[in-house]
């Protein structure tokens, strides 16, 4: 195995000058840097990545923090991650905390250690604006997907309140006027602005008060949340479900369909993400579109666009647009019900 010490003595150099030619920290002359290159070339030699990071004080890695990457969407966040990374020269650790706020703190202090030289943090459960300085302190930091509220970190999200009125316009489009809406934890900004988002489009289109409650952000939380609502479904007391989220909407439909209520001849069901699942769902899935492979590459070109700056990052939000998706879970209003209500 070729040395530093081998290339140095074919160079007619010292071991430090072949050095300071790996690290760029120390100025080498040109004549001397062309043959240490050359000596490098006929020996075949190739430099120690780990070797030159730890001169340089840089692991050239960054880490992802996720929810669940058994959502298709965090699947799609991470597929964004790491093709802008790798088109940089890092690579991505992927840590997936299942909406475990104890996973979160834990892998937060494990990253500040240095395992990495930033971080992407899609929080699920997160800390306080004070608990994650405290946890972090200068570390270099991008949001995405979802805002911790009072953090000054750079983040990068989508239009959760024009998806959330997207949803909404549509099914009053369709001549529904009675919604059940399904939010997640209290935690999550991005729910409670799409929350918001429906229910003052639904209120401005001339709709009853939506009905609102939560559950976790997973098919089951979707199919769990549904249940205390199955007979106002049926009787067509509510006759649309706008969930948070894909998996939610799809365990929505899931429980509807154990319980002989169609979707959307019975209730219309409309989604938020646009997750593969979505599209091959059956019926397939009315949902808003977030463009989550942009979201994961514009959070990693601002964390190594800081990196290789100053190191320091500032607190820019980009906000991204959204769009709805029509499919087969949403349909007008049932006749019946609506010469009911005339």
């Amino acid at each position: 195995m070729v040395s530093i010490a081998d290339v140095a003595a074919h160079a007619g150099v010292s071991p430090t000058t072949v050095s300071h030619t790996l690290s760029g920290k120390r100025k080498v002359s040109p004549r001397l840097r062309e043959r240490v290159e050359e000596a490098m070339r006929s020996l075949g030699y190739a430099p120690s990545r780990s070797a030159q990071n730890l001169a340089l004080g840089t692991t050239r890695i960054v880490a992802l923090i996720v929810p669940d990457i058994g959502n298709g969407f965090f699947a799609d966040l991470a597929k964004g991650v790491e093709q802008t990374a790798i088109e940089h020269g890092y690579n991505v650790i992927l840590c997936t905390t299942g909406f475990d706020h104890a996973r979160e703190v834990l892998y937060l202090e494990m990253i500040r250690s240095r395992a990495a030289d930033g971080i992407i943090y899609a929080a699920g459960s997160p800390p306080s604006n004070s608990e994650l300085a405290s946890l972090l302190g200068d570390m270099p930091l991008v949001l995405v997907d979802e805002d911790i509220p009072g953090s000054q970190a750079a983040a990068v999200v989508s239009d959760n309140a024009a998806g959330g009125r997207l949803a909404a316009e549509h099914l009053l489009g369709l001549g529904h006027s009675k919604a059940l809406v399904l939010g997640a934890n209290d935690e999550l900004v991005s729910s409670g602005l799409r929350v918001e988002g429906f229910g003052a489009a639904w209120s401005d289109g001339g709709g009853d008060g939506p009905v609102v409650t939560s559950g976790g952000f997973t098919e089951e939380g979707g199919r769990e949340a549904i249940l205390p609502f199955i007979d106002r479904l049926r009787s067509g007391e509510l006759t649309a479900v706008f969930a948070v989220n894909d998996m939610m909407a799809l365990g929505v439909v899931n429980q509807l369909r154990a319980h002989d209520i169609a979707v959307p001849g019975d209730v219309s069901v409309v989604g938020f993400d646009d997750i593969a699942a979505a599209r091959h769902s059956y019926p397939a899935l009315t949902t808003v579109r977030q463009d989550v492979l942009t979201l994961g590459a514009t959070a990693t070109e601002i964390l190594i666009r800081g990196l290789e700056s100053s190191g320091v990052l500032t607190g820019s939000r980009e906000v991204l647009p959204v769009a709805l998706v029509t499919r087969q879970s949403s349909g007008p209003l049932r006749p019946d019900i609506e010469r009911a209500g005339n």
